[in-house]
């Protein structure tokens, strides 16, 4: 074998070709990231509509869960719709000795979003203190403190919502008249902050924390109630969903 075809053959690589290499590999590792990234982003956006959809669906659970635990009380409402909040006094999950709680549903803008929110108070073991959570609930629906605001969840976004009570057989507004000639479904007629009536045995039946409480037989119990959510576009559910929750051993309402 001659000299000049030995070194030509040790010659390798030249440096053009070496370039040319690096560039093909540099734009198989661009092309390979860019395609992780997008899986990493699709996991992301997976897992925040997941997210989204449990929150939303525990939160239905624990709304038919309350209603579920509707709590009856002599001379006392347990459950008030005032056209911001939903209030309903029920019983604890964990025994029969636990207490009481109110509860309250309402809509209120968090920043720049509106949002569905929960309020729950502290356990109740007097008549004294329903009547100051009940009462504190309507304030927390109207014009919340920073104190009321520490007992809410802030659960979904929300474009609006709406309840409905069946009651005669039919879905009515709870804030309209069930017999024509007193309002029905816990709802006072008298607006929040005015005129404190006289002393009551049981919390406040009001919008307001010095409305007078009403008798148990003026204030009927509804045979369901409808919960209708208006969900914002760009979440992971949106649109409206109903929910439909009866009082047990009546049958689902149609």
């Amino acid at each position: 074998m001659s000299p000049m075809r030995a070194r030509r053959r040790q010659r390798g690589f030249t440096l053009i070709e070496l370039l040319v290499a690096l560039a093909l590999m540099a734009l198989m590792a661009a092309m390979s990231w860019r395609g992780l990234d997008g899986m990493v982003g699709a996991q992301k956006r997976l897992s925040l509509h997941s997210d989204d959809v449990l929150t939303l669906q525990t939160a239905l659970g624990q709304w038919g869960a309350d209603l579920d635990a509707l709590a009856q009380q002599p001379n006392t409402p347990n459950l008030d719709w005032d056209g911001r909040a939903l209030r309903l006094l029920r019983r604890g999950s964990q025994s029969a000795s636990e207490g009481l709680y109110v509860v309250a549903w309402s809509q209120r803008s968090v920043g720049a979003t509106s949002y569905w929110l929960r309020w729950q108070s502290p356990t109740l073991n007097t008549r004294a203190e329903l009547q100051a959570a009940w009462s504190q609930a309507a304030r927390w629906g109207q014009n919340p403190s920073d104190d009321d605001r520490r007992l809410e969840v802030r659960i979904a976004p929300l474009a609006g919502w709406q309840i409905f009570f069946y009651r005669g057989g039919a879905w009515t507004n709870p804030l309209s008249s069930a017999d024509g000639s007193s309002p029905s479904d816990g709802v006072a007629s008298a607006p929040a902050g005015g005129a404190s009536g006289p002393a009551a045995p049981g919390p406040s039946n009001g919008t307001g924390a010095g409305s007078p409480a009403r008798g148990a037989a003026a204030v009927a119990m509804p045979d369901g109630v409808r919960l209708v959510l208006t969900l914002p576009p760009g979440q992971a559910v949106s649109g409206v969903l109903t929910r439909d929750w009866a009082q047990p051993g009546l049958g689902a309402a149609p």
